[in-house]
């Protein structure tokens, strides 16, 4: 039977190719918005970390309706870190939607997205967006579309996959670039027509996978999933089970049945093969669990979710301010917390070590981990990690590490300082073309010489210069790289910053505190440029006298501190080093914080 009432699509993309904004427009005009409704922009980016950094983590569900047919719509990531997202939701929906930027073109994100749609045989749609910006390359960029199609195998059916013309912000398509569009309906119209109905057995056994975990603290665990088979209703017994792990057969019941209309969960007392549901009940459900039918237990095929590349130490607070300024500052808060994070975050390995008191917390990149920190942050936890580590491999006794595809669009002035970073750093130049009046530059480089490079790539392009990379695979190592050319200065005794003080450090290098903030011996407070650590009292004052020299009561005059973002104070630190995490501060500091006993580790060559 075909369910010709339900189509399910996924909408995937490069990062800020405009993806939620699309979905924005199709809400609207799919009647989900009364008509004097005042709807914000980006309606899908609920978490405060999205709508502040313009990006999606996670994947959100929605559903539209369109003579008569409900389209639901899943509204994936674009940024590589957050990639196990994009995988797993793609095992929901039976059609895709690629979104291509009409300037920019096919991106790393962009290949690696449609790789995965590839290999699960969806059909496609590519959606040209942003095509009413003044620099849009709508030929070129079909061009690019096709060469990538035949890059990745595509199919003879995929390679000829209808091409619409967009501009999410407007809220128009069409289907012929010259002719402007009014609204969305040719979009709708190539979705309904386009993507077949799905092939559902109603009267089978009840099967489905569970693709996605939501919490509530009333009802706990909330699975979210497409019913592959037969029907569900609300108080019937279910058998959990794993395609990849055997043995964990579970039995349960479903205590409630929602529906996703428009942003509502909507409460149902029966659902079928083709809908996607959530449900709560299932204690310990999880991604890629299988629910089904205790007289036919048959687990459901999962994609296996790509290995974590970068690591990082999480540990309690133990600094000289610890538990001042946090909410939740103990071992088991922080345990709790990282344990409950990898319910929901497949791409998350949270492992306890030697040390009661510390986590080794795995995942794709430095974004994904501080996204993980700031979310933790906000919430009221306090707690230090340690540096950004890869994760290496050995195979027959050969070390491997992870490699990075880096793409670059910098002017053609800004050119000679990348190539010149990316020889320190051991990449390899695979591609190089003019796009536009810009460069493109196609790099392999291993994921540490990555770490620490955002920044100082912002800084020689002047802030012109566009920075993506996907992961690429492992590879012999390669050899040392020097991960940082800098020294810290560091504070020698604890107290309160003053002005006297900080002028006489700041000849040694950039401060990264001002005037009247506390400070503890061993916190790193500015950056020497020669690569070593200083030691500096940015609390020494001046000592008063009843002489009084011309000139000496002129105000000292302190230049302006580099206040450290959290993905920046990230790359910075050494080895070393921690970084201090409170819900009002992010403070570096010295693993030892003594500068005697320091100074002795560093002489026997323990630091």
């Amino acid at each position: 039977m075909k369910r010709e009432d339900v189509r399910n699509v996924a909408i995937i993309a490069h990062v800020d190719h405009g993806k939620t904004t699309l979905v924005n427009e199709m809400l609207k005009q799919g009647g989900i918005f009364r008509d004097n409704q005042e709807v914000m922009d980006r309606v899908m980016d609920s978490g405060d970390l999205e709508r502040e950094r313009g990006i999606t983590i996670l994947a959100k569900n929605t559903s539209v309706f369109y003579n008569g047919i409900k389209i639901n719509i899943v509204d994936t990531p674009g940024h590589a870190d957050f990639g196990g997202e994009v995988e797993r939701v793609l095992k929901m929906v039976n059609g895709v939607l690629v979104l291509v930027d009409a300037c920019e073109g096919p991106m790393p994100q962009t290949r690696f997205v449609m790789q995965k749609a590839l290999e699960l045989n969806h059909k496609l749609i590519i959606v040209v967006n942003k095509i009413d910006r003044p620099d849009a390359r709508l030929s070129e960029v079909q061009d690019e579309i096709l060469e990538l199609l035949f890059d990745l195998n595509a199919s003879d059916e995929q390679i000829d996959s209808p091409i619409i013309f967009c501009s999410g912000r407007d809220g128009t398509a069409t289907t012929d670039c010259n002719k402007p569009g009014t609204d969305l309906k040719p979009l709708f119209d190539a979705i309904i027509n386009y993507f077949e109905p799905q092939e559902v057995d109603p009267e089978g056994p009840f099967q489905m996978l569970v693709s996605s975990i939501d919490y509530n603290d009333y009802v706990g665990r909330i699975g979210i999933g497409r019913i592959e088979r037969g029907s569900i209703r609300i108080n019937q017994d279910v058998e959990t089970c794993n395609y990849n792990v055997k043995g964990k057969e579970t039995k349960g019941k479903i205590v409630s049945l929602y529906q996703i209309e428009g942003l509502q969960r909507v409460p149902v007392e029966t659902a079928k093969a083709g809908d996607i549901i959530c449900f709560s009940g299932l204690e310990n459900i999880s991604i890629g669990d299988s629910v089904c039918d205790p007289a036919c237990v048959e687990p459901v095929p999962f994609v296996k979710i790509s290995e974590p590349t970068v690591e990082m130490i999480f540990s309690v607070n133990d600094s000289p301010f610890a538990g001042k300024e946090g909410k939740f500052v103990t071992t088991r808060h922080l345990r709790d917390r990282l344990f409950k994070e990898m319910l929901k975050d497949v791409s998350l390995r949270v492992e306890d070590t030697d040390s009661a008191d510390s986590y080794r917390v795995c995942g794709r990149g430095e974004m994904h981990l501080s996204i993980l920190i700031e979310t933790m942050r906000r919430a009221g936890y306090e707690f230090q990690v340690g540096a950004p580590k890869v994760l290496y491999k050995e195979e027959n006794g050969v070390k491997l590490e992870p490699m990075e595809r880096l793409v670059v669009d910098v002017p053609e002035d800004k050119t000679g300082s990348v190539f010149s970073s990316m020889g320190e750093r051991k990449g390899e130049l695979l591609q190089m073309e003019n796009v536009g009046s810009r460069i493109r530059l196609e790099f392999k480089v291993p994921a540490r010489g990555l770490i620490g490079y955002k920044s100082q790539f912002l800084t020689d392009t002047r802030g012109e210069g566009v920075f993506n990379t996907i992961f690429y695979g492992y590879e012999e190592y390669k050899g040392d790289i020097e991960r940082r050319k800098t020294g810290s200065l560091v504070a020698f005794e604890t107290g309160e910053a003053v002005t006297y003080g900080l002028f006489n450090a700041q000849g040694r290098g950039q401060l990264f505190i001002g005037a009247g903030v506390p400070v503890y011996e061993g916190m790193v407070v500015g950056e020497n440029p020669k690569n070593e650590d200083i030691t500096v009292n940015v609390c020494k004052k001046k000592h008063l006298s009843n002489t009084r020299a011309s000139g000496s009561d002129d105000a000292l005059r302190l230049e302006t501190p580099k206040i450290m973002s959290l993905e920046e104070a990230m790359e910075f630190i050494n080895d070393d080093e921690l970084l201090e995490i409170t819900p009002k501060n992010i403070r570096i500091r010295k693993k030892t914080l003594d500068t005697e006993m320091r100074m002795k580790r560093k002489f026997r060559g323990l630091e």
